[in-house]
Order: C-alpha cells, then structure tokens, then sequence
C-alpha cells in the first residue's frame, strides 16, 4: 500500500502503550477497590469477593477476551475497558493480602484508638501503604496486556483497521 513500515511501528507503539496503560489503570482501580474493600470488610465479604475473585481467575483470559469482544464492534475503548475488566483478579489478590497485613500493623491499631473510623484507616494507612507493590503488578501486566491487545488486532477483533497497531502490522 506504500506506507512507511517505521512510521507506522512507531506510531503503533504509541497505540498499544496507551491501550495497555489504560487497561492495567481500569484494573488497578477495580483490582484495588475489591482487594481493600475484602480486607476492610472481613469476615463473610471478604469470603464472598474472594470467591468471586477466584471463580473469575478460572475462566481463561484469552478466550473471554476474544469472545467479549467477538460480541460487539470492535474499538479502541471497548479494547481498553475489555483488558481492563479481565485483569484485575490477581491485583485484588494482591490488594488483599497487602492491606490484611498492614491492617495487623501496629500503628493502625493506634490510629483506631484515637478515634479514627475503619474507613478513615483505610484511606489515610492502608492504601498509601498498599499502593506501591499494586503499580509494580500492574507495571509488570502492560507487557502482557500488549501482547494481549496485539493478539486481538491481528485476529481483527482489537483496535480498528487503519490504527497502525503492532497487531494491525503484524496482520
């Protein structure tokens, strides 16, 4: 077609960047609101997130993948919100068991004997201190949402036709 292969890679790691930072940002949010709210619950929601949590984590992400986004007109959003809400079952793991521990910290104990409400706790404590490991997670996931995405375009199901994403090129 005379188009400038650089250019176009170039131009498709631009595009495959912003889909796999989007989509690891929308499984941060939901991967770390399920995982604190597990934590800071305890007891029957804790069990019943992680439950949830689990059985999600059973259904193999490639094939979900390509049938939620099979069922629908493919787009750059629905890409985004499709790798996004597949992903964040082992961020609320992790967000889980980051805020348990520092929920048994001491110093969380002191802020709850000066009055502090659970939720309070878990804003000004639990989430500053849980939320480093969660970005280094979800930094490690850009590279596999990526692969993800470039997968999806080369199947024709990921980022529309004349968006030169690495799968776009690769197909």
């Amino acid at each position: 077609l005379g188009r400038d292969l650089l250019s176009r890679l170039l131009y498709g790691a631009r595009i495959s960047l912003l889909v796999a930072g989007l989509a690891m940002t929308v499984s941060l949010a939901v991967g770390g609101a399920v995982g604190f709210t597990a934590a800071a619950a305890g007891g029957a929601v804790d069990r019943a997130l992680m439950t949830i949590t689990d059985a999600a984590l059973m259904f193999p992400r490639l094939v979900l993948l390509l049938v939620l986004v099979a069922l629908s007109r493919p787009s750059l959003g629905l890409v985004v919100l499709v790798l996004g809400f597949t992903g964040w079952m082992g961020i609320a793991r992790l967000a889980r068991a980051e805020a348990a521990a520092i929920l048994a910290r001491p110093y969380v104990d002191a802020a709850r004997a000066l009055g502090q409400t659970r939720f309070a706790v878990i804003l000004r404590h639990v989430v500053p201190n849980a939320l480093t490991p969660l970005i280094v997670a979800s930094s490690l996931g850009v590279g596999n949402a990526i692969t993800l995405e470039a997968g999806l375009s080369f199947l024709g199901l990921g980022v529309p036709a004349p968006a030169p994403s690495w799968g776009n090129l690769i197909a």
